[in-house]
C-alpha cells in the first residue's frame, strides 16, 4: 500500500476541508462511525457541532447556510439517522437552501438484505433533493463530494445527499481532490437576453401603475444593491415576499410592505390594480397569489427568474427575463427611465394608514390587559442591532414577527417558508449563531413548535451559542386555533396545550431564563435579554385567543383581504 493511501473516511473529511467547510452539524452512529473517527484528527480544521437529533442537525445547517450564504453541511448515520433528515431536505428543497448532507450506509455486500439500520435513503430522499448519490467505492468519494457542493450552491441552490457505504469509508485510496467547475447536462448560467430586457423596459416605461414584487431570488443572487438602484431610478413601489424580507431595507422610500396571506393590506389589495407587475426572484407561491383566477388579471406581468421551470408555471407572464436577478436588474437599470409615481404611491399610503389604525396600533400599543405578540416584537425592534437575524418557527408568532420586525440588512430573515416546518426555529437559530457569535440572533418561537425540537437547548448549552430565544406562549397551537375559530365554528379540536414549566427546562440546560406575564415588565426584560452575554430564554405569556390580521383566507382573492 502506498504511503499516500488513506481511509475513505479521511477522504470525506479532507474533501469537506477542501471545500472550505468550517462547521458541520451531525449525530454519530454505526454506519458513519469511520467518518467520526476521522473527525477526531481534524478538529483544528473542521468544527463539528453535536446536535441532539438529526432533524436538529439539518435545520442548523439550514440556518448556517441562510445567514452565511455558504453551503450548510450535516452528517448522519444510516437508517433512522438518514430518515430523520428528510423533513429538513424537503424544507431546504422548497426554500432553495444549499446543503450537502452525508449519510453512512451499511456495507456494500449487505445492501438489499434488510440489514440492521439499512434504508433506501436514495429512494426516500429523491423527491426532496436537488441531487443524490450512493457511493460504494473509496475512489468515488471525493468526486461525489466535489460534484455535490457544486450542485448545491450553483444555479438555483438546493440540498444534496451523498450516501456512503461503510466499506467505502474504511477502504484505502488516494486523495486527489479537484473542485467541480461544471459538467455536461447541468446548466447553471443563463445569459440574459437583451431582447427580453428591451421588452420589459418598454412595458415599465409605458406603465402608469407599475409594481415590483421581490423574493428570495434577490438574496440568493446577491442582487440587493441592484434592486435598490433599480427602485431608486424607476421610482416603482416594491413589496417583499416572506423569504424576500431583508433584500431591501424597510426604510427605503419605495418599500410598501409585505405580501401574502398575513402580509400588509396595501401590497395585497393593490396587486389587482397595477398595470405592470414586475416579479423579481419570486415564484408566485399560493400564499402570495390567493385565487389565481382573480390574481392580477389586469396587469402585464414581467418575470425575472433564474429557474426556467418557474416561468409560466403558476402565473402567465408577458415578458420572461431568464437569468440571475443581479444580471437582469443591472441591465434594466440602464434601460428604464427615471420616474416617480406620486399618485400611485399615495394609494399605498392611504391603505397603509387604514391598516395602521385598524390593526397595527392595536397590536403594537394595546390597551387591553393581555400582552400581544406584536408588542413583543415592537419592543425587540427598539434594542436590536440593524443586522440582527430573526429566526422564526411556524404559526401565528411567525407571521406577527415577520410583519413587525424591522428588516434593514440582507440575510436577516430565517424561517421555514414553503414547507412550514414546526420545530425549525431553535436548531436553525443555533446554526445561524454558529456562523458568527458576535451577531445578534433572535429566535422567536411558539409553545407548540419549540417542543418539537426543544432538546436542541442541549446543543446551545454545549456550544454556548448566545442565541436569544423568545417564546411567545399562548397555550395553543395558535394558527390552527385561529382557523378553527374563523372557519370551524370555534370547535377547538386538539389545539389547546398543557405546557411544562419552560423556565425550569431552560434553567436545567444552564440557560439564563425569565418569564414575563405583565406589560410593565416587558421592556426591561427584553433589554436584559439582548445585552446578556450568552444564551437567554425569555418566555412571554400572551393572549390565548389573539388573531393575526390582515388575512386572505384560502381560496380568496387578494382583493378580499380582511383587516379583522
Amino acid at each position: 500500500m502506498k504511503d499516500s493511501m488513506i481511509r475513505g473516511a479521511d477522504i470525506v473529511v479532507r474533501s469537506l476541508i477542501a471545500e472550505n467547510a468550517k462547521i458541520i452539524f451531525g449525530y454519530p452512529g454505526g454506519a458513519i462511525m469511520p467518518v467520526y473517527d476521522a473527525l477526531h484528527d481534524y478538529h483544528d480544521e473542521l468544527r463539528h457541532v453535536l446536535t441532539r437529533h438529526e432533524q436538529g442537525a439539518i435545520h442548523a445547517a439550514q440556518g448556517y447556510a441562510r445567514v452565511s450564504g455558504k453551503v450548510g453541511v450535516c452528517i448522519a448515520t444510516s437508517g433512522p439517522g438518514a430518515t430523520n433528515l428528510i423533513t429538513g431536505l424537503a424544507d431546504a428543497q422548497i426554500d432553495s437552501t444549499p446543503l450537502v448532507c452525508i449519510t453512512g450506509q451499511v456495507a456494500s455486500h449487505l445492501l438489499g438484505t434488510d440489514a440492521f439500520q439499512e434504508t433506501d435513503v436514495l429512494g426516500i430522499s429523491m423527491p426532496a433533493t436537488k441531487w443524490n448519490i450512493q457511493v460504494r467505492r473509496v475512489e468515488d468519494i471525493a468526486p461525489a463530494i466535489a460534484k455535490g457542493f457544486y450542485i448545491a450552491k450553483s444555479g438555483r441552490p438546493g440540498p444534496v445527499l451523498i450516501d456512503i457505504t461503510k466499506d467505502a469509508q474504511t477502504n484505502f485510496g488516494e486523495f486527489n481532490y479537484s473542485k467541480c467547475l461544471g459538467f455536461r447536462s447541468y446548466r447553471t448560467h443563463i445569459p440574459v437576453e437583451k431582447t427580453a430586457i428591451q421588452e420589459a423596459a418598454f412595458l415599465i416605461n409605458m406603465a402608469k401603475r407599475p409594481y415590483v414584487l421581490f423574493g428570495q431570488g434577490v438574496v440568493l443572487g446577491n442582487a440587493e444593491d441592484e434592486l435598490k438602484a433599480f427602485l431608486d431610478k424607476s421610482g416603482i413601489p416594491a413589496a417583499s415576499t416572506l423569504l424576500g424580507s431583508g433584500a431591501l431595507s424597510e426604510d427605503h422610500p419605495n418599500y410598501v410592505g409585505k405580501l401574502g396571506m398575513h402580509g400588509n393590506y396595501a401590497p395585497n389589495l393593490l396587486t389587482n390594480q397595477c398595470d405592470v407587475l414586475i416579479a423579481v426572484g419570486m415564484r408566485f407561491d399560493d400564499r402570495v397569489t390567493g385565487d389565481l383566477k382573480r390574481y392580477a388579471k389586469q396587469a402585464k406581468v414581467i418575470h425575472l427568474e433564474l429557474d426556467p421551470a418557474e416561468i409560466n408555471k403558476i402565473v402567465k407572464c408577458e415578458v420572461a427575463v431568464l437569468g440571475s436577478c443581479k444580471d437582469s436588474l443591472s441591465l434594466l437599470i440602464d434601460a428604464v427611465n427615471a420616474n416617480a409615481y406620486p399618485e400611485w404611491m399615495a394609494k399605498f399610503q392611504e391603505l397603509a394608514d387604514q391598516e395602521n389604525a385598524t390593526v397595527i396600533q392595536p397590536d403594537l400599543t394595546p390597551v387591553k390587559p393581555g400582552l400581544t405578540m406584536g408588542e413583543v416584537i415592537h419592543q425587540i425592534n427598539k434594542y436590536k442591532a440593524d443586522d440582527a437575524v430573526l429566526v422564526t418557527d411556524v404559526g401565528q408568532h411567525q407571521m406577527i414577527a415577520w410583519r413587525y420586525f424591522n428588516y434593514k440588512k440582507p440575510r436577516t430573515q430565517v424561517t421555514s417558508g414553503g414547507l412550514g416546518t414546526m420545530g425549525f426555529a431553535l436548531p436553525a437559530a443555533l446554526g445561524a449563531q454558529m456562523h458568527d457569535f458576535s451577531r445578534q440572533v433572535i429566535c422567536v418561537v411558539g409553545d407548540g413548535g419549540i417542543q418539537m425540537t426543544i432538546q436542541e437547548l442541549g446543543t446551545i448549552m454545549q456550544t454556548k451559542a448566545p442565541v436569544k430565544i423568545v417564546l411567545l406562549n399562548n397555550n395553543f397551537l395558535g394558527m390552527v386555533r385561529q382557523w378553527q375559530q374563523m372557519f370551524f365554528e370555534k370547535r377547538y379540536s386538539f389545539t389547546e396545550l398543557d405546557n411544562p414549566d419552560f423556565i425550569k427546562i431552560a434553567e436545567a440546560y444552564n440557560i439564563q431564563a425569565q418569564k414575563v406575564t405583565e406589560r410593565a415588565d416587558l421592556q426591561e426584560s427584553i433589554e436584559d435579554m439582548l445585552i446578556h452575554d450568552g444564551p437567554y430564554f425569555l418566555e412571554v405569556v400572551v393572549e390565548k385567543e389573539d388573531n393575526v390580521f390582515p388575512m386572505i383566507a384560502t381560496g380568496c382573492s387578494v382583493e378580499e383581504v380582511r383587516l379583522s
